[in-house]
């Protein structure tokens, strides 16, 4: 019926008007779309500057830790602040007092019941999906029966740096889903030593079933038959003139282990040899006038096979096999100070930094902030 009204008016206006009528409504229908269109442009833009800028880490001293889990969460260890959660694009502080055992965060781990395990400065705490709370239960009963069970968890020691004396001696727990058990080093140290053997880095597990373990002067590797032990007496290395202080390791993918130290550089061993690659590449402060490659706090791999080597006071540098090249302020990179390298499950290198706190990408050419 409104059909046919709307006809016969139009008959009754010409053939003219008409043609004015049907050209009107097709600006309308065209502006229209148009404006819908710029508005849902403008809204996809608004949408991803706020997926770029609103999620901030409100840390002032350095993220020093970082997991993804496997419930999609992130989760993002602070040198002296706790740890924060990530989850459904909402961030949730965890202190002391909160349930943690410290707030200096330098690993965080998930078991395979999905438990997330966080070595602290001091103590070990873990998040059952509700709740944080401190890990007490230790056993000290088996201190030199190590073993492998597949799916270990490795901490330090209680103590922020040494043991303590129900520890007694240099080590390491192992946490194998049941229990949490002390396994001593293999090592003989004198008392006034026992910093040497206090685990500086997160354990590395290797592709030939090595378990890595950083201490500050020594890298202890055990595949649970035997061990193999890079030391000051290995390298020849003496403290009156150059000594391990080892803050970072990482196996890479053709099985090289590499070895950052705060303050002479970085060692590379092949299953065979051990090569001070800091020397080898002259990037001593002695051999360079711009940045040297001394102090190396953390280390990474990215998908191209390129190793990255994180810094105090020197920025990035990224080995592509034959050559380096270095990255600092005036690349993007803010911070001064990189505590950690982490590859997320997408292959994506995180550079977890300090003055000022942050992480950071590398998006092919300059650095960005991520969180």
């Amino acid at each position: 019926m409104g059909v046919n009204i709307l006809w016969s008016l139009l008959r009754k206006s010409g053939w003219q008007n008409i043609f004015k009528f049907c050209a009107m409504i097709l600006l309308v229908v065209t502006f229209s779309c148009n404006s819908q269109g710029q508005s849902n442009n403008e809204n996809k833009v608004q949408s991803n500057e706020r997926k770029a800028g609103a999620i901030r880490l409100n840390y002032s001293n350095g993220v020093r830790s970082v997991l993804e889990d496997s419930k999609g969460n992130i989760w993002f260890g602070s040198y002296n602040e706790g740890v924060c959660l990530l989850h459904d694009g909402e961030l949730r502080y965890f202190t002391k007092e909160n349930g943690m055992s410290d707030n200096q965060v330098r690993s965080i781990y998930e078991d395979k019941k999905g438990l997330i395990w966080f070595e602290c400065g001091i103590g070990i705490s873990y998040y059952d999906g509700q709740k944080m709370a401190v890990y007490e239960a230790r056993d000290f009963s088996s201190k030199n029966q190590w073993k492998l069970t597949g799916g270990d968890l490795w901490f330090k020691t209680d103590e922020t740096v040494g043991y303590n004396k129900l520890e007694g001696s240099p080590g390491v727990y192992q946490y194998d889903g049941l229990k949490m058990s002390y396994r001593a080093f293999p090592v003989t140290v004198k008392p006034e030593n026992n910093f040497s053997y206090s685990i500086s880095t997160p354990f590395v597990k290797g592709k030939n079933g090595m378990v890595w373990i950083g201490t500050y002067n020594a890298v202890i590797g055990y595949n649970g038959k035997g061990f193999k032990i890079i030391d000051n007496e290995s390298l020849d290395l003496t403290k009156e003139k150059r000594s391990l202080h080892i803050r970072s390791i990482l196996e890479d993918s053709k099985g090289n282990l590499w070895i950052g130290n705060n303050g002479i550089g970085v060692f590379k061993y092949d299953g065979k040899e051990t090569i001070d690659f800091t020397t080898e590449q002259k990037l001593k402060k002695g051999d360079t006038k711009g940045n040297s490659l001394e102090r190396v706090f953390s280390i990474g791999e990215d998908k191209s096979g390129n190793i990255w080597f994180g810094t105090i006071e020197s920025g990035v540098w990224r080995y592509d096999g034959s050559s380096l090249k270095n990255y600092t302020k005036e690349d993007g990179l803010e911070s001064n100070h990189i505590w950690l390298i982490y590859k997320s499950k997408q292959g994506e290198l995180w550079f977890g930094g300090a003055d000022p706190s942050g992480v950071y990408i590398f998006n092919g050419s300059r650095f960005e902030r991520k969180f």
